[in-house]
């Protein structure tokens, strides 16, 4: 019996991706491992994120690195840090802004709810540009002129959403805001693969870098990765740290904190609650090596094994295409389009609906659904389950 037995939660079969609401990547026994053995002993927390911070630097090309708890909470604390920078009597007035820079522009086509975690810290978003080309009523999105207009004296920081399709080019956004003193933060949360993400967005010149740790890298659901300047990535830990000890006491590492650019011992701060465990900072250290171990080409191998395999499991099936996406493509994750066709007995989403109430439960992507496909993901799939959600489609449809 599992543990998951023990609590009587059924385990499902996920075919979506690592989404946070299905738990995330799966792990590796490796990252398993490492996380059991770190729970084995007691360590320095300040130590051990300066070791781990060490370690992103080297992979991601930043001066410095961060491990949070999941990706949003990496925004909070890059905002926070923008806002606050090293100055501790601001980092404890937080989220109260007044008096401070307080607005942080950003592209209103890029406006999601994971903003949420920038607008946290106490700032106000002021959005730029209209998106006409989403909107339908013409092709373009924001011009370069409208965030130098929309940025002044009370911005912060610039807040860029990075995707194939986003607009402005960041190098168009970095070189407006840097011209104006302003660092500019990138939600990169679940652009990996390709590997070489890691180092793109700082090598564009950004001044931090949010990453999930429980995606693509495979490390723990509740981790995440900051990446980026040294002075904010210090603001930053100044603000998440535990500083309940006594000034005489407190020695942070170097190259995490530096003592000498701070007034005191920061008082604990608005990233305080988005704790990260050591058992956690371990895991994604291992998860993180292991990722960058194995090449886009091999991982991409692999998960095309996998949709290949539900692909040829499908063919045949009365009213249902299966396509394979992203086959050609080592930098994207491949996956398996299932086009519904009006013959077919259920619609796109009642699909989606009978296969989430199944046993096993099996969830794919319903992204689609109103165009009438399904999508397919590999990536938190085990070897034996790709036959299953073939089988499991099978019996829906009859």
């Amino acid at each position: 019996m599992n543990i998951y037995e023990e609590l009587g939660v059924p385990v499902i079969i996920n075919a979506k991706g690592p989404a946070t609401r299905l738990s995330g990547a799966l792990m590796v026994p490796e990252v398993v491992q490492a996380m059991a053995e770190a729970a084995e002993h007691c360590v320095d927390i300040a130590g051990l994120q300066a070791a781990a911070g060490r370690r992103i630097a080297g992979a991601t090309g930043a001066e410095a690195g961060y491990v949070t708890s999941g990706a949003a909470a990496g925004l909070l604390l890059a905002t926070a840090a923008c806002v606050a920078r090293l100055d501790p009597a601001r980092m404890a007035r937080l989220p109260h802004t007044s008096g401070m820079a307080r607005e942080v522009v950003m592209v209103r086509s890029q406006r999601n709810f994971y903003d949420h975690a920038v607008r946290t810290a106490g700032i106000r978003l002021v959005e730029a540009g209209l998106p006409d080309r989403y909107a339908g009523a013409g092709v373009r999105d924001v011009q370069v002129w409208e965030l130098e207009e929309a940025i002044s004296t009370k911005t912060a920081a610039v807040f860029y959403v990075a995707d194939r399709f986003a607009q402005p080019p960041l190098s168009d956004v970095v070189r407006v805001a840097h011209a104006a003193g302003v660092p500019v933060i990138v939600d990169a949360a679940a652009q990996l693969p390709p590997a070489s993400n890691l180092k793109r967005f700082i090598t564009q010149g950004a001044d931090l870098v949010a990453f999930s740790g429980g995606k693509a890298i495979g490390g723990p659901q509740a981790t995440g990765i900051l990446a980026g300047r040294r002075d904010l990535i210090m603001s930053a830990a100044c603000q998440h740290l535990d500083f309940d000890i006594l000034e005489e006491q407190w020695q942070p590492p170097e190259d995490l904190i530096d003592r000498s650019r701070l007034k005191g011992v920061p008082r604990s701060g608005i990233g305080r609650p988005c704790k990260v465990g050591r058992e956690d900072i371990a895991g994604l250290m291992k998860a993180l090596e292991l990722f960058l171990a194995e090449s886009d080409e091999a991982r991409h191998a692999r998960w095309l094994e996998a949709v290949r395999a539900i692909a040829t499991d499908l063919e045949g099936l009365n009213g249902v295409s299966a396509r394979i996406s992203g086959a050609e493509d080592v930098s994207a994750v491949p996956t398996v389009e299932l086009k519904i066709s009006p013959s077919a007995s259920l619609g796109a989403l009642e699909l989606a609906i009978r296969l989430q109430n199944a046993d096993p439960s099996v969830h794919v992507d319903p992204t689609c659904s109103d165009r009438g496909s399904l999508h397919i993901n590999p990536m938190c799939l085990t070897a034996d389950q790709a036959p299953q959600v073939a089988a499991a489609v099978r019996s829906a449809l009859q």
